[in-house]
């Protein structure tokens, strides 16, 4: 029988991209968003992630057809810019709300499914900015940083279980996530510098990886017979070497090279 797989926010991007690829490769494929993607070749429920009955639904539509879910990928996210300063306590919840809770409570909805049948794989894709508090990316690189202690304290209480879970940390992706994210106010003290690495990191994205070249390497992920590691990173070479140097020297001497390639 084909392996049955749930992706979260699937109406674009890498979410999209995975769904087509593992799809095309023959596995079963439930994509949960809130828009319908035209280009979808996987079966598509509208959901909004973090309206819990709204999950629950999705979640017996695809069990009323299949008796496993093998695989869930927590890939629904979003990104807030703005100095951590003038954010407001809605942006923030929002923010987390996705990031955090959204795939938590999925998680939570999953796992007795998964136990039922003894095996099955979780991976909750993060960001290599979560190893970094990145400059007016403050509580993104906070949530997507939760939610990698998340899967690390997960990871301890499934150690008894056939189920397994990581995070795949992603560097820079060709999307739309830029048009997306939460932007709060700048104040006048910020303008300038913000406006200059607002500038960068949105250049860092337009040339960042193709969204489809993560799907073979989540395939490889989820088809190997080793146990998974606790974290997975994919992006440049330089951004996967970032988390490294941070490992080897002084963290003043890191913040210096952040502001320097950041624009400030």
């Amino acid at each position: 029988m084909s392996k049955t797989i749930i992706i979260t926010g699937t109406s674009s991007g890498v979410g999209l991209a995975l769904g087509n690829y593992l799809f095309q490769k023959g596995y079963n494929v439930y994509g949960l968003s809130r828009s319908v993607p035209k280009n979808a070749k996987f079966t598509t429920i509208p959901t909004d992630i973090t309206n819990e009955k709204e999950v629950d639904d999705a979640l017996d539509q695809i069990l009323a057809k299949n008796s496993t879910i093998d695989l869930l990928i927590n890939n629904a996210g979003k990104g807030m810019v703005g100095p951590v300063e003038n954010a407001k306590k809605n942006e923030i919840i929002d923010l987390f709300t996705l990031n955090i809770v959204a795939p938590s409570y999925l998680t939570s909805k999953v796992l007795p499914i998964m136990r039922k049948s003894n095996k099955g794989k979780i991976f909750n894709i993060s960001s290599i900015g979560s190893e970094m508090g990145l400059p007016f990316r403050g509580f993104y690189s906070g949530s997507k940083s939760a939610l990698d202690m998340i899967t690390e304290s997960l990871r301890y209480e499934l150690k008894n279980s056939c189920i397994e879970v990581c995070t795949v940390n992603l560097g820079d992706i060709r999307t739309d996530i830029a048009a997306h994210r939460i932007k709060s106010d700048i104040s006048v003290d910020y303008v300038k510098v913000f406006d200059k690495v607002h500038e960068h990191m949105n250049t860092d994205v337009s040339n960042g990886l193709a969204p489809e070249t993560i799907a073979p390497f989540i395939e490889k992920l989820f088809t190997q017979k080793n146990k998974l590691k606790p974290h997975y990173y994919f992006g440049t070479t330089i951004q996967k070497l970032s988390i490294w140097v941070k490992t080897i020297i002084p963290q003043l001497w890191f913040e210096k090279i952040i502001a320097k390639y950041s624009g400030l």
